[in-house]
């Protein structure tokens, strides 16, 4: 009896422990995201990378505002970061935003909030291009809150992003 109940209570064990990897499958076009560091799931060799596919499929936010680089209002449509950090289990206290040039910004992983700063993939529902920004680009929500009209929130929103670390 003692032994049926423990093989019993060791497959529920077995089978409860969450497979996050398989959650997020492999890129099947061209990566354009790579999130490195503590992370809960992954997908190619500890890293959660992206194809443009891929981020769309994940929950997008939209929003409209005006930035210091361009003309006017825009609509910008992308995945939430706080969306991404909660998707891919992300722990820590800052994150590296790198662009393709290799510039690089830290962002505090308390940006990572709802209403908050999006990885934008589309801006006025077209997939921006590397010559307009793109294919990525972290965009906070400017004119919704006065406290994103700031030096260091301007220094946050990286253009033609294609990777982020997740530090300590």
């Amino acid at each position: 009896m003692f032994r049926q109940l423990f093989q019993t209570a060791a497959l529920i064990c077995i089978t409860a422990v969450p497979t996050y990897a398989s959650d997020l499958l492999a890129p099947q076009g061209d990566v354009i995201l790579t999130v490195s560091g503590k992370l809960e799931v992954t997908n190619v060799e500890g890293t959660a990378q992206f194809d443009m596919e891929m981020l769309q499929s994940l929950d997008n936010t939209t929003f409209e505002t005006s930035t210091i680089w361009t003309e006017g209002n825009h609509l910008f449509e992308g995945v939430s970061l706080a969306n991404l950090v909660e998707y891919l289990g992300i722990e820590g206290e800052r994150l590296r935003a790198t662009a393709i040039n290799d510039y690089a910004v830290e962002i505090p992983l308390e940006d990572a909030v709802e209403e908050g700063p999006i990885i934008a993939y589309k801006m006025d529902g077209e997939i921006m291009s590397l010559r307009d920004k793109g294919p990525l680009w972290i965009v906070y929500p400017f004119d919704s809150d006065p406290s994103y009209s700031t030096e260091v929130t301007y220094a946050r929103s990286i253009w033609q992003l294609d990777r982020i670390e997740v530090l300590n």
